[in-house]
Order: C-alpha cells, then sequence, then structure tokens
C-alpha cells in the first residue's frame, strides 16, 4: 500500500518524514526529487531552460510567484518525471506539498496530512528559508488552504509543538497495517471462491 504525506509549507511533513526513517521507512520526497531530476535530466533542463531561460534558484522563484500559469507550466514538465521516477523507485511513502494539486495523489492509496496553525507555519517557514512574513505568506498562497487538504486527506498528524508526533505516526502506522492486512484476508477470500 503507497501512502502520501501531504501538508503545506511550513507544517513539518519533513520532521515527519525524518520520524518515519527512524522506524526504517524511507520517504520518496517530491521536492528533493524535482531538484535532482533537474540537475540530471537533460531533456527536463532542455525544457526548463526554453521556458524560464535561466535555471538558478532565484530566476524559477521569480518565474513561478509570478503567475499560476507560470506555476502550472513547470509543474506541466517536472510532475510527471517526479511520479515516473516515483514509481521506478519501489518506495512505498511519497511526501508532497502539493499533494493534490500536482496529481500525486492518483500514486498513492492513503494520504495523511500533516497541519499546524497558520502562525506556527508562517514562523517556521520565516525561519527557515530567512524571508519576510509577506514571502512566507506569499508561498503559502500557491498552495491549496490547509482545511481543504485536511478534508480529502485519510489522515491527519498535527505538528502544532503541543500534540505527541510519535504517536500520531504509530497510530497511523497500526491502522494502515490493519488496512493491508484486511485487504490481503479479502484478496485470498475472493481467489478461494473463484476455484
Amino acid at each position: 500500500m503507497k501512502t502520501g504525506i501531504a501538508g503545506g509549507i511550513g507544517s513539518g511533513k519533513s520532521y515527519v518524514a525524518a520520524r518515519l526513517a527512524a522506524r526504517g521507512i524511507t520517504v520518496y520526497d517530491c521536492d528533493a526529487a524535482a531538484k535532482r531530476l533537474i540537475r540530471t535530466s537533460p531533456e527536463l533542463r532542455r525544457q526548463l531552460t526554453e521556458l524560464i531561460g535561466s535555471l538558478d534558484k532565484a530566476a524559477i522563484s521569480r518565474f513561478l510567484l509570478a503567475s499560476e500559469e507560470n506555476q502550472r507550466a513547470i509543474n506541466a514538465i517536472v510532475h510527471p518525471a517526479v511520479f515516473a521516477d516515483f514509481l521506478e523507485s519501489g518506495l512505498d511513502w511519497l511526501e508532497s506539498a502539493i499533494m493534490y494539486e500536482s496529481g500525486a495523489d492518483r500514486y498513492v492509496d492513503r494520504v495523511v496530512v500533516v497541519t499546524a496553525p497558520e502562525e506556527v507555519r508562517i514562523g517556521r517557514v520565516m525561519r527557515r528559508d530567512g524571508i519576510s512574513r509577506e514571502q512566507a505568506l506569499q508561498w503559502m498562497a500557491r498552495q491549496w488552504p490547509q482545511d481543504k487538504v485536511r478534508q480529502l486527506a485519510d489522515y491527519e498528524i498535527v505538528n502544532d509543538g503541543q500534540q505527541d508526533i510519535d504517536k500520531q505516526i504509530d497510530d497511523i502506522i497500526r491502522s494502515l497495517s490493519r488496512s493491508i492486512e484486511t485487504s490481503k484476508h479479502r484478496n485470498t477470500e475472493t481467489s478461494k471462491h473463484r476455484k
């Protein structure tokens, strides 16, 4: 069973992925994969250079923030390459800040959303990226509202600095394991009836 980890910028998806790694679960990081593929794929580099003109980080950021049309144009090039790479990776967990916007949810069976209060998220992004509050809000506005993603997801991890993250992760892993066992049992019973 493939599981996605969703959550907007500053929600703490990477922290949750690190806690999963401590349990021996490797999570495919869509952002890191996109950067790696842009560095290593001549075809991706060619297409993006034709679109943007330059592939330095500042130029890409400016282009992305200029309009939603620009964002869609980049995504149309990068997302298919990332999803193909995920499928080839053999990994069962995928992390994406734009799980539903990008269509990554089509490649997983369940989605876990990591949430945090808006002010907590803004503070995290400002500290992490060394940017202003306005810039953090601008990046957050480029993603779906947290409540919308929460409604679509199967599970939620609240990462507000108060809740026990490890307990929430363990509860979800247990629930996913039960789902897998139920599914296997159902498949076994179905195949018995066919014989």
